[in-house]
This record gives C-alpha cells, sequence and structure tokens, in this order.
C-alpha cells in the first residue's frame, strides 16, 4: 500500500475510534507509519487529510449499501437484504459517527461527503419503496421519504442503543421490527 493510501486508511479508522479532535498528525503518522515530511507531502495538513479519508469512508459505505440494495427481488427482500447485511454492530457506522462530531459538522467540507451519502442512501431507499408500491408489494398508504427516513434512522438509533448497551440485540429487535412493520404494509 502506497504512502497516501496508508495515511487515509489510518486517518479513517481514527475517525472512526476517536474522532476528529483525537485524531492527531501524530496518531496518524504512527499508525500509518509514515513520517510527517511524508504526510505533509501527500496532504496539506489535517484537515485535508481527513476530507480524503471521510470521502473514502463516503463511498465505502455508499458501494456496500448498493450491494445489497441492488439485488434481484422484491423491495421488501431489498430493504431487508439491507437490513439485515453483515455489520460491526458494536463499533456503529463510520460515517453515522461522523454526524456526532461537532469538528466535522462545523466544518461544510467535511461534512458535505457525509450529508451527500445520507442523503444518497435516503434517496436509494425511497426509490425502492416507490417502486415496491408501484408494483403492489408495497402499501400505496406508505410515503417513501417518510419509510426511508425510518430505515436510515433506525439503522443509526440501532448502532447507538447496542453500543450503549454492548450487545447488538437491540440493533437486530429494531431491525426485526422495522421488517415487521413493512411486512404487514405490503399488498399481501
Amino acid at each position: 500500500m502506497s504512502t497516501p493510501e496508508r495515511l487515509i486508511e489510518a486517518t479513517r479508522e481514527l475517525l472512526w475510534e476517536r474522532g476528529y479532535v483525537g485524531t492527531s498528525p501524530k496518531a496518524i503518522q504512527q499508525q500509518a507509519g509514515a513520517g510527517q515530511g511524508s504526510m505533509y507531502h501527500h496532504f496539506a495538513g489535517k484537515p485535508d487529510l481527513a476530507l480524503a479519508a471521510i470521502r473514502r469512508t463516503a463511498e465505502e459505505l455508499r458501494a456496500s449499501a448498493e450491494a445489497a440494495l441492488g439485488v434481484e427481488g422484491t423491495a421488501y427482500e431489498r430493504i431487508s437484504a439491507y437490513l439485515l447485511r453483515e455489520r460491526d454492530v458494536l463499533r456503529g457506522c463510520p460515517v453515522g459517527r461522523l454526524t456526532m462530531d461537532p469538528d466535522v459538522i462545523a466544518d461544510d467540507e467535511l461534512r458535505a461527503p457525509v450529508e451527500e451519502t445520507l442523503s444518497w442512501l435516503r434517496g436509494r431507499l425511497a426509490a425502492i419503496v416507490q417502486e415496491g408500491r408501484e408494483r403492489g408489494e408495497l402499501s400505496t398508504a406508505l410515503v417513501p421519504a417518510e419509510i426511508a427516513a425510518t430505515i436510515v434512522a433506525t439503522v443509526q438509533g440501532g448502532y447507538v442503543l447496542a453500543r450503549a448497551s454492548g450487545s447488538t440485540a437491540a440493533f437486530d429487535a429494531g431491525v426485526r421490527g422495522l421488517l415487521a412493520l413493512l411486512r404487514t404494509n405490503g399488498s399481501n
């Protein structure tokens, strides 16, 4: 792995574990096995490196979500695939974690990939709900944008509950509950 790649990956991990303030240039360099000169040769500074790391994390989340949402099947099956996909629940969402970081949220440039990714996810889910309505798989009473927001809120809230309890049980219960609600709003 090249030095810039090691720096980005180290920053991604540290942002997920410690947040922006807790991610010092020295910690990044140590984790990446890179010197200060290398870091500043490839990146203008911590904000530039953090932006590259956040963009990479956002791209990865989109790709993993699309891998689940893009499967063949009914709207319910596709949403179910997304909700039930493998996650490191107790670690939380690397993108969702950034929404709780005041330094990321206060910086328009750092916040942009986070906001864009969550907006993309809600839009993608809303389109699937709309398809399900049009095909008669889901109730026409469902409002796609509201169901999409509910799905994202269930996942993000499930991470919070799981981390607070130290168990994946709360996350799993939230997912099961949401799927049960969606199932009862199908056309069957």
